[in-house]
């Protein structure tokens, strides 16, 4: 749908005296939702494309075309944009940790190849974006070990996290540094990211927020649970920012594959879910300064098929045609109630 044929306000507009509102795109999207993105958001962030099996196949190989595309989009829309991710376990180019031989690398290899890596990637988007995802998902989700195990702490223990914002930082010193995660509101993981946060400012680390990835449901983490969450890393005198928001319509553990579409009873309970966010959102927004959206329509999420294969979940304001859902009437509506 063409931009000037929209009838709803825009959630940037909503919201402008309060946080950045964003989606993360890839290059499909930005050609199949673009009028929505440039009616709605101003702000956006790599889906996939800045990750460093993306960028960095190979040693001697960058391949920065379709983040190139991205940058470009923000850019032509006036677009805030996010950078992610720069350290993770995850989408990570197996030659990082190797050495000619196949075998692995020292530690000082290792944080000379990724001080080369960040110089690069944030060098290069360095008047484009304005903030980063450095280090995503170091901590471990059970146990009482503060680290989740991985080639980054086999080899370089936990120094390689401290290092990355320092690289970062030298990189570009305008950018906002981020540690971002999810499960960030379970308190078990709560207290574990604000244990690794606390000791990064103790030693003097340049990171300047905590990214809330709010990978959330209908049900699940309770209200209680992310106020908390956001009291306790605000405490600590960083901004914060919801970095991958989305409500899926099932529990994590739910099975159930016979839906084509949501049920009404699932679109009112997302609404309600919406509504009830956004309103502890708006309370905390001195702190919060930026809301971004793992998605913009529902015709496109990375839930679709995760964690139950030939699913299709709806986990956004926007249904598959683009057109405001229950749970965006409601937002809108919050917001307005809030401004009068």
């Amino acid at each position: 749908m063409n931009q000037r044929f929209r009838a709803e306000p825009a959630l940037k507009q909503l919201f402008a005296d309060d946080f950045k509102i964003g989606a993360a795109v890839n290059p499909a999207t930005i050609r199949t939702q673009d009028s929505l993105l440039a009616y709605h958001f101003n702000s956006i962030t790599a889906e996939n494309e800045m990750k460093f099996v993306s960028v960095h196949p190979e040693e001697q190989t960058y391949t920065f075309e379709a983040a190139d595309r991205l940058v470009e989009f923000a850019r032509e829309h006036g677009m805030a944009m996010r950078g992610h991710t720069l350290v993770w376990h995850n989408q990570t180019s197996d030659w990082l940790f190797q050495d000619s031989q196949g075998g692995t690398v020292s530690k000082e290899v290792l944080l000379r190849r990724v001080r080369e890596h960040i110089h690069t990637v944030v060098g290069r988007y360095k008047n484009d974006i304005y903030a980063w995802d450095v280090v995503n998902e170091v901590i471990a989700d059970e146990g009482e070990a503060l680290l989740r195990t991985s080639k980054w702490t086999e080899i370089a223990g936990s120094d390689f996290i401290a290092k990355a914002f320092e690289y970062a930082h030298e990189a570009d010193p305008q950018a906002l540094l981020f540690y971002n995660d999810y499960n960030e509101s379970n308190p078990h993981k709560r207290d574990k990211i604000y244990t690794l946060v606390q000791s990064l400012l103790e030693q003097g680390v340049p990171i300047h927020g905590i990214g809330l990835q709010a990978h959330w449901n209908l049900y699940d983490p309770s209200l209680d649970e992310i106020r908390v969450a956001i009291e306790k890393y605000a405490s600590l005198g960083l901004q914060l920012q919801l970095t991958e928001l989305d409500v899926s319509m099932f529990r994590f553990e739910e099975r159930r594959t016979d839906l084509t579409s949501p049920e009404p009873a699932m679109l009112e309970l997302q609404a309600e879910r919406y509504e009830a966010v956004f309103r502890l959102l708006m309370e905390y927004r001195e702190v919060i300064s930026g809301v971004t959206f793992w998605g913009a329509a529902d015709d496109y999420t990375w839930l679709d098929d995760f964690p139950v294969r030939g699913r299709k979940n709806w986990p956004f304001l926007f249904d598959m045609a683009h057109h405001p859902k229950p749970a965006f009437d409601r937002v809108a509506t919050l917001a307005k109630e809030i401004r009068s």
